[in-house]
């Protein structure tokens, strides 16, 4: 088998999607059953097949921003979605167009930002925008049924341990009761559900001195904790360290990009995210330019390393991506409303307009900023 180095040196295009009415892409998912959803900026979700980028269907229901997509990790039919209309909605893909087959609600004035599907499937946590004082983790049985009138599901709230938006929140990939969720007042906090009440269940309190973006988790044992910040910055926790007198600060950085030593000259202008392949045992994360060009990153051991450039796909700023390691492919989606597939050796097959590929200027006007330059508020937590 060849190494992630061999793999991530010959990634080339494999296949482009143009949509006909191009809108941002703002997270993508991958499904074990062979799909690609897509949230746009048009409140529209999309599945693509994965293999051919096909649009397959779509569902449509929310009235207000979708920034995340999460297929359930025990019913991969199932494909939940976040908006900021005060919803979670949860869509059969079985039958593209339906009605969503339950809705999750909570308090009618929370507006949630991020949210996530525990590793069995079985809760779903949503975190607010600030309400007030207060902002809430809220917490649902995802088993629930009906159309979601009342607040069916609702398991209850945390709502002591962050002071404004809540920004990222990240289930375990293994393990059921174990959350991390990150924040705009600069903290990401770590919990064990299984603990039951809010101020026992936090096991402990990470403070990125910024406004947290993304988590991932990662590790061999993955125990560790990558946060990346609305401003730039990366920090790396070992959170197997928390009982021992070693810090468990493996990295951290207020702007990694100052970091990073680019052969061609040009700038890194933002990271999109992180993820662990597991089988290559590394700690990956994208970042890009404003112009489309993206940076592929080695962060396991903390400090980002320039592993492979990206050109010549997308024209403007890169939202998400999902690595597909059955596939061996890269997925990429951003504000020049394409999707992308990257494959090593592979040659670029078009499966929709091609066009215009640069940002629609009316886009810019409906989605929010890659750099949400609304949540640099002052932070009500210095340490």
């Amino acid at each position: 088998m060849d190494s992630l180095e061999d793999t991530f040196e010959a990634l080339s295009i494999s296949r482009r999607l143009q949509p006909d009415e191009p809108s941002y892409i703002l997270d993508l998912a991958l499904s074990p059953v062979d799909l690609i959803a897509a949230s746009c900026s048009n409140h529209v979700v999309r599945l693509h097949a994965k293999e051919t980028l096909r649009v397959l269907g779509e569902h449509q229901g929310h009235t207000g921003a979708v920034f995340g997509v999460r297929f359930s990790p025990s019913s991969p039919d199932l494909l939940f979605t976040g908006s900021s209309d005060g919803t979670l909605r949860c869509w059969d893909v079985r039958r593209p167009g339906s009605s969503a087959v339950r809705v999750l609600r909570s308090d009618p004035d929370h507006s949630y930002c991020s949210f996530d599907v525990s590793c069995n499937g079985t809760v779903v946590c949503a975190g607010t925008e600030q309400l007030g004082d207060d902002s809430f983790l809220v917490f649902w049985d995802s088993r629930t049924t009906g159309g979601g009138a009342k607040q069916e599901g609702l398991l209850g709230v945390y709502s002591e341990s962050h002071s404004d938006d809540i920004t990222a929140v990240r289930f375990h990939p293994k393990q059921a009761d174990r959350l991390a969720s990150g924040s705009t007042d600069g903290l990401v906090n770590v919990f064990d559900l299984s603990l039951g009440e809010e101020d026992d269940a936090l096991v402990t309190t990470c403070n990125c001195d910024s406004s947290a973006s993304t988590l991932c988790w990662s590790g061999k044992s993955q125990d560790q904790l990558l946060c990346l910040t609305h401003d730039e910055g990366l920090h790396l926790w070992d959170l197997s360290r928390l009982d021992s007198d070693d810090s468990f600060t493996l990295f951290g950085s207020s702007d990694a990009r100052t970091l990073i030593s680019l052969p061609d000259g040009t700038s890194l202008d933002y990271f999109v995210g992180g993820t662990w392949l597991e089988e290559a045992g590394r700690l990956v994360v994208v970042g890009g330019s404003h112009s489309g060009e993206l940076r592929l990153l080695d962060c396991s051991g903390g400090e980002p390393k320039l592993m492979k450039s990206l050109s010549g796909g997308h024209s403007s700023t890169v939202r998400c991506f999902q690595w597909d390691a059955v596939g061996g492919a890269l997925l990429t989606g951003g504000e020049d409303g394409q999707l992308l597939q990257w494959k090593a050796g592979a040659e670029e097959i078009s499966v929709g307009q091609k066009g215009d590929l640069k940002s629609v200027s009316s886009m810019q006007l409906k989605a929010k900023s890659h750099r949400k330059q609304a949540l640099k508020r002052e932070k009500k937590h210095t340490f």
